[in-house]
């Protein structure tokens, strides 16, 4: 889950990272007020979670409240790369004499944990590592002794970061992988990183990226949805614990395993190019367990999706066997009754397959078509979704 800059700075406050004070605002009117109690010059920042805000006009300096207010009205309904603008950040500005970058990173290629860490802050990461490699320090971390201060501050040492801060840098750094490791993130970017003219270490702007599969050690974060800005249906099937992502077509996806139902959206689409470009309405990864509870909540979800005109049912059977899925099956239409109204093709193989298919025949449902193959079955899918 990827936070916004405000929900960031409430982790980097949590764990004694050093940032300037603010306070979110979804109107302009609560702008001026914010920039009235801080009482001082302030930033008004757009909350999308993109970058390019500043490029985008989406970053404005405000010497009054009434600044704040009049750069809130032109900031709020921005479009910023397809993000529209619906909160403020407004936070006290910063006195800036340097700006620097920091980040942890999960390492997936090298199966480790990553710091990055540069003396050229303040703009876009890529474009450093693109022009200046040589002031990017990529450091690996090793995931059982972690980041103490002196590891800390060799990475910031390795950043070519000045000598005079790198006790200061080296604290804040310690203090952002501590984050790291006790929210669960995959990445932690501050970017900049500023020193004021005081030598102080602050952190101006930040991007956290959360692990969704450890949410459940951290029911918190539910706090941190964006629930007015995500898919009511991707919503319902995160309630079922559905593996569940929304796309613009017209043909229902089931599967078992991420890489079948990648496979199915892929025949699916190539068999919608002869049926007047039908495509894929959506990923569905119902995993292992394809119990009638289970099928009967992902129908669920997919039948209350309007756009969707058919469903393919794609399963292979191997430790939940295919005659274990078709009664699912069954038993899932049975339990939706009317709310199943759209043709189900259902191909099923594997483990088991001809008693699938018996009991499947034998339930002779009106809306159930079964499918020998998955190119079959898509076909068939894809031509009931163009009628």
């Amino acid at each position: 889950m990827d936070l916004f800059e405000y929900q960031a700075k409430e982790l980097f406050a949590k764990h004694n990272v050093p940032t300037t004070p603010g306070r979110v605002t979804d109107t302009a009117e609560g702008a001026r007020d914010i920039a009235a109690e801080i009482g001082r010059p302030v930033m008004v920042k757009a909350q999308v979670k993109v970058g390019g805000r500043g490029k985008a006009g989406g970053v404005k300096y405000a010497a009054t409240p009434e600044d704040a207010y009049e750069h809130a009205k032109n900031i709020l309904g921005l479009d910023i790369k397809g993000h529209v603008v619906k909160k403020l950040l407004v936070a006290e500005a910063s006195d800036i004499a340097e700006e620097y970058y920091i980040s942890f990173l999960l390492d997936r290629a090298n199966r480790t944990y990553l710091a990055m860490c540069s003396v050229e802050g303040g703009m876009e990461i890529e474009e450093v590592a693109a022009t200046k490699p040589e002031r990017l320090a990529k450091v690996p971390v090793n995931a059982v002794t972690g980041v103490d201060l002196a590891t800390a501050r060799s990475i910031a040492e390795q950043g070519h970061l000045p000598a005079e801060v790198l006790d200061a840098a080296a604290v804040t750094i310690n203090k952002l992988w501590e984050l790291f490791v006790a929210e669960d993130a995959t990445l932690v970017e501050v970017n900049p990183l500023v020193r004021d003219p005081k030598d102080q270490i602050l952190a101006l702007d930040g991007k956290i990226t959360l692990d969704a599969n450890a949410d459940f050690r951290h029911p918190e974060h539910a706090e941190f949805e964006d629930r007015a800005a995500t898919d009511p249906l991707e919503l319902k099937a995160k309630e079922h614990d559905l593996n569940y992502v929304k796309l613009d077509g017209a043909v229902g996806i089931i599967g078992n395993g991420a890489g079948l139902v990648m496979s199915t959206l892929d025949v699916v689409a190539y068999a919608g190019e002869k049926h007047g470009g039908v495509k894929p309405a959506n990923f569905l990864d119902i995993g292992g367990g394809a119990s009638a509870e289970v099928m009967a909540a992902g129908l669920d979800v997919i039948l209350n999706d309007k756009q969707v005109k058919s469903v393919f049912v794609n399963v292979f059977g191997g430790i939940t066997s295919c005659d274990a899925v078709a009664s699912g099956i069954v038993t899932a239409l049975n339990m939706l009754g009317d709310e199943a109204n759209k043709p189900l093709v259902v191909r099923l193989d594997g483990n088991n397959v001809d008693e699938g298919r018996r009991i499947l025949a034998q339930a002779n449902h009106p809306l159930v078509i079964q499918a020998e193959t998955m190119d079959a079955g898509a076909d068939k899918a894809a031509e009931l979704a163009n009628k």
